[in-house]
């Protein structure tokens, strides 16, 4: 003996309930929390941006004050990079 079994493809609520205030409270929360959540996930896939780098500080120097007047200026990103362990070129 077999039965007919019917599947629905999806589910369908009642029009009382898509009008509820309640539905629309949690409508609401759920798109603004589908929206924080992609800017996140974009935001953590870009490199990170460092604005002091574009901007030159008062610690930056213009000119180089160094014996040999040859010499070239020290850039802020290669001097934090020379005392912070790492080297720049290095991956």
């Amino acid at each position: 003996m077999a039965f007919p079994i019917t599947v629905r493809a999806g589910l369908l609520f009642p029009e009382e309930t898509l009008q509820a205030d309640w539905f629309a409270v949690l409508a609401t929360f759920v798109a603004i929390n589908t929206l924080m959540y992609g800017a996140l996930a974009i935001a953590k896939i870009l490199p990170k941006l460092h604005p002091g780098d574009w901007l030159r500080t008062r610690n930056q120097r213009s000119e180089t004050r160094s014996i040999c007047p040859a010499a070239p200026v020290v850039d802020a990103r290669d001097f934090r990079a020379a005392h912070s362990g790492r080297s720049r070129g290095s991956g």
